[in-house]
């Protein structure tokens, strides 16, 4: 029972080790792999996030050594680099790791075939039109589910200059 508090010193000093070296380590990767680590994740970046979290957590918890789990990471940080900079250059990379943006709603119509793949109600538009303190469906053009999975709420303008919407397809 006593161990449920406190196994021993050697156990403890350990995790100690562990912990600090884990952070610092977090802290490189995060500098080396620039701002986009800190932004709005896509499902890439949460994969990573997730296998990183896992290979941090064996090592703090004793189930992998310090140094197998700090080579696991850097293996990790290589391969995400390595893809981020392989879909930077490549678009049929990038399509393959990342989807692409949904148009759920377009000139007044709501895109059923749209909301049913993405598994979006109609109510769900609605409230994100009204977070953008838009009352009047009359004043939006559209509604995108981002590849990050945030919506993106745009008014209606002039028509005659350039718009965001030129690379997606507004199936309408």
């Amino acid at each position: 029972m006593e161990d449920v508090f406190f196994s021993d010193g050697k156990n403890l000093l350990r995790i100690i080790i562990a912990t600090v070296v884990s952070y610092f380590a977090i802290l490189a990767v995060i500098r080396i792999m620039g701002k986009r680590t800190l932004a709005k994740m896509n499902a890439f970046d949460f994969v990573v996030t997730i296998t990183l979290g896992s290979t941090l957590s064996s090592m703090l918890l004793n189930n992998v050594p310090v140094l197998d789990g700090t080579v696991a990471v850097l293996i990790i940080v290589s391969l995400q680099y390595l893809i981020a900079y392989l879909a930077q250059r490549s678009q049929t990379i990038e399509k393959k790791i990342n989807s692409t943006p949904t148009i759920l709603f377009y000139n007044g119509e709501f895109i059923k075939e749209a909301l049913e793949k993405e598994r979006i109600t109609k109510e769900e538009v609605l409230a994100e039109i009204r977070s953008y303190r838009l009352e009047q469906l009359s004043e939006v053009r559209a509604v995108i589910m981002e590849i990050n999975g945030t919506f993106s709420v745009i008014k209606k303008g002039s028509g005659e200059e350039p718009t965001s919407l030129t690379d997606l397809n507004p199936g309408v």
